[in-house]
């Protein structure tokens, strides 16, 4: 071990009448610590957020969306899917229907988006109607004598009091035209799946039925609103979206998963940039600490300092000692830090302590989902920050005269 890392060690242990130096120590390495945990906390607070959320919309919506403004409808869809399904990159896709409606039970009432979809393609695109809490995606290929088929999220089916077996009313606003005015268009619908996707905004205000009986409340024959996309690469949404909309034709238009989440990721993005400027201010605060430890211990060790050079330390080597004594301090929070902060986060994800009202927040607990990257550079953040810090103190030990120091030993 070479003498300036031996030295440096030593002076970690503060003798009993330098107690002064020991407390700012400890102060420092818990401000190193500090920082540290809380920016790799806060980082995967939002990186679980933004990555939960991304993997529930993905798979509750579809990546990409060909619409046709001009007409609102898409006619002749058939022929369209057929087309489009030998794009490259498109794994599946289904045909939609939507519209706004309202939907009644015997105890309430309430606003809901109605989809008509082909199930057996519909599953194929999204991953709503594949979280069944009760009942079977089949029924909804099933026709009764009184009323169509129809699959509930498992919000808006506690709301409403209904369950599988259970009869609601559906009102169309586009209604029938009559002397008195327009009349709105209801019929009847049979619960027979109700799905719980985990996505409170899904859950509560969304159903399904299939894409005849939705034709048949809207007084359509043979449209859809929308084709629905799952690509093999999300990340190259907005190019395949540019091919698909080409192989359309003119007047139709292509959205992304990107696009319709815009403002959700572009605040998370913020927030994560907010995040570090504010709380990467512990670690410039526990820097400082570590700024007056070395300077109570130059002080404190002037002699000891004079009798090195004397003996033929060079100026470099007593520089090297006291940025190395800087450094162990911060690498001591450092490590302290990440393992509270990883270990923290472990914890706070895996027993989901953290609750959050989910009508709001659209998830039911917080989500941690620490990267290692995250660590990596919050590591040399820090160690960069505290290397500055020990610059002035080693530098001013650096250039102390024995010859002043020791002239009245």
């Amino acid at each position: 071990m070479r003498f300036e890392t031996l030295i440096a060690l030593r002076y970690l242990r503060a003798k009993r009448r330098q107690s002064a130096i020991s407390v700012v120590t400890v102060i420092a390495v818990v401000g190193i610590t500090a920082g540290v945990a809380a920016l790799v906390i806060a980082l995967a607070v939002n990186n679980g957020f933004r990555v939960d959320l991304q993997q529930r919309l993905l798979g509750a919506t579809a990546n990409i969306n060909l619409i046709h403004p001009q007409d609102d409808m898409i006619p002749h869809y058939e022929q369209m899917v057929e087309r489009l399904a030998r794009v490259p990159h498109v794994m599946a896709l289904a045909p939609a229907l939507y519209e706004e409606v309202l939907i009644s039970s015997q105890q309430r009432s309430a606003g809901i988006e109605l989809k008509g979809v082909e199930p057996q393609r519909e599953v194929r695109v999204g991953d709503l109607l594949r979280h069944l809490k009760e009942g079977s995606l089949a029924g909804l290929s099933e026709s009764f004598s009184d009323a169509d088929p129809i699959a509930v999220g498992s919000e808006l089916a506690t709301d409403l009091g209904v369950f599988v077996g259970s009869t609601v009313t559906i009102t169309s606003p586009q209604g029938d035209l009559t002397p008195i005015g327009i009349v709105p268009k209801y019929r009847k619908f049979r619960v027979v799946a109700v799905f719980d996707s985990g996505f409170y905004d899904f859950d509560a205000s969304w159903a399904f039925t299939n894409l005849g009986a939705a034709q048949r409340l809207f007084d359509l024959t043979n449209v859809v609103s929308v084709i629905e996309f799952r690509v093999d690469n999300v990340d190259r949404a907005p190019e395949i979206a540019a091919a698909i909309q080409r192989a359309a034709g003119k007047g139709f238009e292509t959205t992304t998963w990107m696009e319709e989440n815009h403002s959700i990721f572009s605040a998370l993005h913020l927030e994560r940039i907010v995040t570090i400027l504010t709380i990467g201010l512990i670690v410039i605060v526990a820097a400082l600490n570590i700024f007056i430890t070395l300077a109570m211990t130059v002080m404190e060790k002037n002699r000891d300092i004079a009798i090195l050079m004397s003996m033929g330390a060079k100026p470099r080597q007593v520089w090297a000692v006291f940025t190395l004594h800087g450094l162990l301090i911060a690498l001591c929070g450092i490590f302290l830090g990440l393992a509270a902060g990883y270990g923290g986060s472990w914890v706070a994800n895996h027993y989901q302590l953290i609750h959050i009202p989910a009508d709001i927040y659209a998830l039911s607990y917080v989500p941690f989902r620490s990267r290692p990257w995250d660590g990596v550079w919050i590591a040399t953040m820090a160690l960069g920050v505290s290397f500055l810090a020990t610059l002035y103190p080693s530098l001013s030990a650096a250039k102390l005269l024995p010859t002043e120091i020791l002239r009245y030993e």
